[in-house]
């Protein structure tokens, strides 16, 4: 996957959460079956399809007596687009900082400290956050 490439659009997130929660290979059809109203048309669902392809987050198979019909697959798991994103987060606005990208969120989240107590016990106990 090219590194430039890493963000997804709102659409190709929508696209990708769909293809996380089927969790096995769907078609077009069973994306725009999964789309809020108003759906799509197919053929845009397609493109989206093809253009996360390029890109390296898909990947693609023909079964056999389908015709034309290509079953897609995550290549990338919602967890890891999470760790990509946050990393690209923590690089781009908190010059690399863990520590000033939490600071942030939790002055921005205005989190008591009864919160902050729960996230330190939760990471001294190696518990993972779950995305």
């Amino acid at each position: 996957m090219k590194k430039k490439d890493n963000t997804l659009t709102k659409v190709e997130f929508q696209v990708m959460s769909i293809l996380w929660d089927i969790n096995h290979s769907a078609c077009a059809w069973d994306i725009i079956e999964r789309w809020e109203d108003p759906k799509p048309a197919y053929t845009t669902i397609a493109t989206y399809l093809k253009m996360l392809y390029e890109r390296g987050y898909v990947d693609y198979f023909k079964h056999k007596g389908e015709g034309k019909t290509h079953r897609y697959v995550a290549k990338v798991t919602r967890a890891e687009y999470t760790r990509m994103t946050m990393q690209e987060v923590k690089k781009s606005f908190f010059d690399g900082s863990v520590k000033s990208m939490f600071s942030f969120f939790v002055k921005e989240e205005n989190l008591s400290a009864d919160d902050i107590r729960e996230l330190l016990s939760l990471m001294e106990e190696g518990e993972k956050f779950s995305v």
